[in-house]
């Protein structure tokens, strides 16, 4: 075909597609739109033409119709570094797109660290921009993106610091729980002395992280007063861990919120010519590609990252189609053990 040819080629229309399969406009649109009140011939038929005439429906026409964006927006307010940085990132937007992938949906990636970028990302959601939103890594003062909720459908990926929020719509592993299945292995192994290197105490997995360690030690009869807090990033782990083994050097082991600072851990104990897991064990938390990026193979409590994300799709999915769903989705975890602890 000539540039000119190029240039003067006619798009398909949704007439063509219906003359070409035929069934009637109305039918074709129907096929478009994922209608259940459809054949399977017919959708093979108009599948077919659509195929053949390379067809692609009109977004802002199809918008128009049924009154949505056809986008979803993921909100993360945390900068670039941390978002780019943390494998937990990658794993939850890989789960999202592998729903919304089989859908019409786009999904539009908000990160709003800053005062300026949160006003102007509230404003965005609620300008009409999207049907619906899903929230990672909150914390206490974003409570403006819970209150989302009443405008918009609204998933939490992690639950919400307010539990009585309007949108209480969240996918969440049991924190809590799994925090204390892995204090519960290092117990097991003969530790006695173990601290921990919790996350922030302005976000649910830091709170309910640490409470797990707590309960755990607690139930085994031991202390549980060896704690320094992080962020979850690598540096955030150095740092914690400095101050942690400073105020007691007598621990044998540590339970870190995050695999991302269990190596900053793990750094520090080994510029303090400290062998793991020999004197002091560390067990992280994510089973991230970060717990196998040490020479040390850390030994991690599994967090479903990808399936979370997949969930979290879901329900919003289901909730922009009117589905009742359940307010809450535990899902498991397991300690990974890649290295004696």
């Amino acid at each position: 075909m000539t540039a000119e040819g190029a240039s003067t080629r006619v798009a398909p229309t949704l007439e063509m597609v219906a003359e070409r399969a035929g069934v009637s406009r109305a039918t074709v649109s129907r096929v478009v739109n994922g209608s259940p009140r459809v054949s399977d011939d017919t959708i093979a038929a108009v599948t077919a033409a659509i195929a053949e005439l390379r067809y692609t429906p009109n977004r802002a026409a199809r918008s128009l119709a049924n009154r949505r964006s056809m986008a979803i927006a993921l909100v993360i307010p945390e900068d670039t570094t941390r978002f780019f940085g943390d494998p937990y990132f990658a794993a939850i937007v890989k789960g999202i797109s592998n729903v919304l992938d089989d859908t019409g949906y786009v999904l539009n990636l908000h990160l709003a660290s800053t005062t300026g970028a949160f006003d102007k990302t509230i404003a965005y959601l609620l300008g009409g921009n999207v049907d619906g939103a899903l929230v990672v890594s909150h914390h206490s003062d974003d409570h403006v993106l819970a209150e989302l909720g009443a405008s918009i459908p609204v998933v939490f990926g992690g639950r919400p610091l307010d539990r009585e929020t309007t949108a209480s719509y969240y996918v969440d592993v049991d924190n809590p729980e799994a925090a204390a299945d892995g204090t519960r292995y290092l117990i097991a192994q003969g530790r006695r002395r173990i601290g921990t290197v919790a996350g922030p105490d302005d976000m649910p997995a830091g709170i309910d992280r640490l409470a797990g360690w707590r309960s755990a030690l607690m139930d085994a009869g031991l202390e549980a007063d060896a704690v320094a807090r992080g962020d979850f990033t690598l540096a955030g782990g150095v740092r914690a861990a400095r101050e942690l083994l400073d105020a007691h050097p007598d621990l044998d082991a540590i339970f870190v919120a995050s695999d991302l600072m269990a190596m900053g851990v793990i750094t520090v104990l080994r510029e303090r010519g400290i062998a793991v897991p020999e004197q002091i064990a560390v067990v992280g938390f994510d089973d991230s590609p970060a717990a196998l990026a040490s020479e040390i193979p850390l030994t991690t409590v599994r967090q479903p990252s990808v399936e979370q994300g997949e969930r979290m799709a879901r329900v919003l999915l289901d909730l922009l189609d009117g589905v009742p769903t359940r307010r809450q989705h535990l899902m498991p975890t397991e300690v990974i053990v890649r290295a004696s602890a």
